[in-house]
């Protein structure tokens, strides 16, 4: 059986009234003309085939069948304008949730979140990991971090950084294995270093530099993350496919170095992501601001420090 519901546009002209009890007042609330709400009125009482008000001197007065109307249908308009102050609250509180990649957040957002913390301390930073995109409908995040192609339907993105590999190692294993510094190519030829989610890089890397021959059938070993696997790089466990826009800090202060100065692209780039009609509110505009920022930055120090190590 269909419900009959009145349009919903008189009804609500008609709540006002209920509770002001006056044609001006209610259009006031409204932000319309009083005779767009005596017209509102009309088509109301036309849908409905009873009188639910008369008019008087000094306002208006509800019929009976006006009174016990109005007060059967304000909670439901009660209970319409409570679930919409909730879901719009949802997003305006002082704490920012951010999805993104273990690896990503251990080497380069975490580092940095001091400076954001001493700009916007009013603002409490929440990191969740997932190595899944971000389903805003089924995460309770505002932002997510994360790699790909910046296609996700429903989405806005913010070109971050592009994905960058190449094999790093620790100033102390190249020595030991690569005595000649002419011939880092014998690094690969020892141990390769490899992570769990990016087991196709050494290949791709490989591939694109054409050293595919020099690295089959070498001994490898394997790490559930990235961050496991350039740790064990830079205790000297072998060599490994570094991120060289992760690796800034670890490249500039000489923990890991990258001996063969061949950096390749993947494809692929790392993005801000958020809902893409999400009320863009305070939290989240200073947040993508100060990202851009260190973005910015980072770029920045890895050209400084290219050029440093060319010179």
């Amino acid at each position: 059986m269909v419900k009959k519901i009145p349009p919903l546009n008189p009804l609500k002209v008609f709540d006002a009234v209920v509770r002001t009890r006056n044609l001006t007042q209610a259009a006031k609330e409204l932000h319309i003309s009083q005779s767009a709400v005596s017209k509102q009125l009309n088509v109301l009482q036309s849908y409905l085939g009873a009188e639910l008000f008369r008019r008087e001197r000094h306002g208006v007065s509800l019929t009976t069948a006006g009174l016990r109307y109005g007060e059967a249908i304000a909670p439901a308009f009660e209970s319409i304008a409570r679930a919409t102050g909730e879901i719009m609250r949802s997003g305006s509180d002082s704490t920012l949730r951010i999805q993104t990649y273990t690896t990503f957040a251990a080497k380069w957002l975490i580092p940095r979140l001091s400076d954001f913390h001493a700009r916007h301390s009013d603002i409490a930073v929440v990191i969740t990991n997932s190595v899944k995109d971000v389903d805003f409908d089924r995460d309770p995040v505002d932002l997510a971090i994360q790699m790909g192609r910046g296609a996700w339907q429903g989405m806005d993105t913010d070109f971050l950084f592009e994905d960058v590999i190449e094999p790093v190692c620790s100033p102390a294993y190249l020595r030991a294995n690569a005595p000649e510094a002419a011939y880092p190519q014998a690094l690969l030829r020892k141990r390769l270093l490899v992570s769990h989610y990016r087991q196709k890089d050494w290949q791709t890397w490989a591939r694109l530099c054409r050293y595919e021959s020099e690295i089959q059938d070498v001994e490898s070993m394997q790490f559930s993350s990235s961050v496991l696997t350039w740790q064990a790089a830079a205790d000297g466990l072998g060599i490994a496919i570094g991120q060289t826009a992760l690796l800034v800090d670890d490249l500039a202060n000489g923990k890991l170095l990258a001996p063969f100065h061949l950096p390749v692209r993947t494809g692929a780039s790392y993005y801000l992501v958020s809902p893409q009609l999400q009320r863009q509110s305070r939290k989240v505009e200073v947040f993508r601001d100060w990202l851009k920022e260190q973005v910015a930055a980072s770029a920045a120090s890895a050209q400084h420090f290219d050029t440093a190590s060319a010179g």
